[in-house]
């Protein structure tokens, strides 16, 4: 699992640089139209992983995707909405990263153990 904390107004695609490295050996990779660019999938391509992304609307050579498989994404939108109901995370009071990565860390063992 990769965690990666970076700034609001970092677009997504620009933002999955970062994470390059720390891309974990899958067979295929679950992103919404936000990651969709050919610099990211070819990085998963390199790395033999298959992308489950949407095209974005402007994209001029539409790419293929399975629909059925990206339907499996509302597991992870569900768990962003309900970590969203903790005040401490949806307003963001901790200033540093690792206190703020650790009230994430937290907050997603509770909501994984209550739902258990």
């Amino acid at each position: 699992m990769v965690l990666c904390l970076s700034e609001g107004q970092l677009s997504d695609h620009v933002g999955a640089k970062l994470i390059y490295p720390a891309i974990p050996n899958a067979k295929v990779l679950i992103g919404d139209k936000a990651y969709d660019s050919d610099e990211f999938r070819d990085a998963l391509k390199a790395r033999k992983i298959k992308a489950c992304i949407p095209p974005r609307s402007n994209r001029t050579a539409l790419r293929s995707y399975s629909k059925a498989l990206y339907k499996q994404r509302h597991k992870i939108e569900n768990m962003f909405a309900k970590l969203k109901y903790w005040r401490r995370i949806a307003t963001r009071y901790d200033r540093c990263a690792h206190t703020y990565l650790s009230a994430i860390c937290i907050a997603a063992s509770v909501i994984f153990w209550i739902n258990q």
